[in-house]
Formats: C-alpha cells, sequence, structure tokens
C-alpha cells in the first residue's frame, strides 16, 4: 500500500482559492489548482496564479509547480513540493486517481453552477450559487459580512453587487472592462498611483486610475478579456495598503474549508457564523 496523500482538486487560481490551497497542503492533501479564465485574477500578488506562467510564486511559505498534462502533474503530487497549477481542466485531472476533494473557488457570481457531487467524496463551493445537498456536499459564504459562513444544508446568499468597503472607498475601487479585448499594462501591483494616471489600455483605449493610492491588483498583460469584468483595483490606504500574502478575508474562507472537512462526518445540518 503506498502512502499517498489525499488527493484535492481547486478550481481557480484566485487570492480565496490560493488561500484555500495553502491550507489543503499544510492538512496534508496533495492539491492541484486548475486554471478557468473568468473572471480574470487581479490580486496576483495573493495568489498562485502567475506560476503559470513560469513566473517563480511562493504563499505563506509555499511554492506552486506548474504542470501541462495529467503526467506532469501526477509527478508534481509525488514530490509534495508545493502545490501544483496547471491549465488542464477538471475532465483531465479526475482521471489522475480517485480524488477525494473538490472545491470551486471560481467565484464565478452570476454564471449557472454545476453540480459536483459524485466527483469526489467531498465537495465544497465557494460563495453564491451553491445549494448544500443539491450541487455540492458543503457551501461557505465570500460575501462581505458573512465570510467564512459554513453552510451545510441549503443556499448560499445570492450576489448582491456590493463591495465590502476598503479604507474608504467600496465599489469604486474597481475599474472595469468596458468591452471585450486584449488588455496590456506595465505597471506592477504595489505600485503607487494618482486620479487619472493611466494604468493600461484595452485594445487602444486607455483605463485610468479612479483615485490616488496604491494599485491592489491588476489583470496580467496580455490577457484577453470579456466585456464588465474587472481590470484593476486601487486601494487608497496608500501606507496601510495590503497588496500581498493571504488577506483576512481569504484566511477566513480557507479556515471555513478547514472547518467543513473536520465536520463531514457529522449527520446534523449546521450553519455557523462568520468569522470576524
Amino acid at each position: 500500500m503506498t502512502d499517498r496523500p489525499p488527493y484535492a482538486i481547486i478550481l481557480g487560481t484566485n487570492e480565496i482559492a490560493s488561500a484555500v490551497a495553502v491550507r489543503l497542503h499544510h492538512q496534508g492533501y496533495g492539491v492541484v489548482m486548475s486554471h478557468d479564465p473568468l473572471p480574470p485574477v487581479i490580486r496576483r500578488k495573493m495568489a498562485f496564479h502567475d506560476a503559470l506562467f513560469d513566473d517563480p510564486v511562493t504563499l505563506a511559505g509555499i511554492a506552486a509547480e506548474r504542470a501541462d498534462s495529467g503526467m506532469a502533474a501526477a509527478a508534481a503530487l509525488a514530490r509534495r513540493q508545493g502545490v501544483v497549477i496547471t491549465d488542464l481542466g477538471l475532465l483531465d485531472l479526475i482521471v489522475i486517481r480517485a480524488l477525494d476533494l473538490l472545491v470551486d473557488a471560481r467565484l464565478q457570481k452570476y454564471s449557472i453552477t454545476p453540480d459536483l457531487r459524485r466527483l469526489a467524496q467531498t465537495t465544497i463551493g465557494l460563495g453564491p450559487g451553491f445549494t448544500a445537498g443539491e450541487n455540492c456536499d458543503f457551501a461557505i459564504e465570500t460575501k462581505p459580512g458573512l465570510q467564512g459562513a459554513l453552510v451545510r444544508q441549503g443556499r448560499t446568499e445570492a450576489a448582491d453587487g456590493i463591495a465590502r468597503p476598503l479604507g474608504n472607498r467600496g465599489a469604486e475601487r474597481f475599474v472595469y472592462s468596458a468591452f471585450a479585448g486584449r488588455w496590456h499594462t506595465a505597471m506592477e501591483i504595489g505600485s503607487r498611483v494618482f486620479k487619472d494616471y493611466v494604468i493600461g489600455h484595452l485594445g487602444d483605449h486607455p483605463v485610468q486610475a479612479p483615485f490616488d493610492g496604491v494599485l491592489r491588483g491588476v489583470v496580467r498583460d496580455g490577457t484577453e478579456v470579456p466585456a464588465g469584468v474587472k481590470l484593476l483595483e486601487v486601494d487608497p490606504r496608500v501606507r496601510g495598503a495590503v497588496w500581498a500574502g493571504i488577506d483576512d478575508r481569504a484566511q477566513t474562507i480557507a479556515q471555513a474549508v478547514g472547518t467543513a472537512l473536520a465536520t463531514r462526518h457529522t449527520r446534523q445540518p449546521v450553519r455557523l457564523t462568520p468569522v470576524r
């Protein structure tokens, strides 16, 4: 009998998916993160995402290794040196071996959510669109004010379009794509920016900073984006700005995944209050 860690797939390479990956790695799982292009990742210094492009990425002391085939992913899992990140989809990854855990962390708030059950021993959905007992085994709230609430029976709150406040700003700290096109930028996350400074171009259209602050997130240069997705985020707090590492919200949601795994064999339905 081989000494193999339990196998987990995380759908998504954003900052919340990455915090979950770190948590699961520490809990002894072999973790593969599967990239989905929608929505584009903006908080890339808080995520493993850029390892897809062979950038060296370490988060909370854990490194990410890119795999371009099922065989490469299996080999990386066997080495247990960090998390594995790939462009391969779920159908390519579930054939590697029996799947112990599937976490959908894509945060596709307005998309139709597939039924994940029976694809793994345990399935967990993060954010709007998930109903525990119908399309996943556990659901976890990501909505501001509720983040980290574990839902074992029933659905998560629907998306309401209200952004959690950051400093003295809300949704206005994000700039969205006005149309589909290729995004180009030379700006680095963590850069000081000023109102109306050109951060990049969507096609030939310049995209400007909405106010003074620090660039907290931006879509990677060269990415094809659809209309209506976030291109960048500006943190208004300047000296108190945070743009790298695992933030409190992602950490809380990752902890809730650990709680779900610890309680998966209990029978009583629970809905935990969020950690604040």
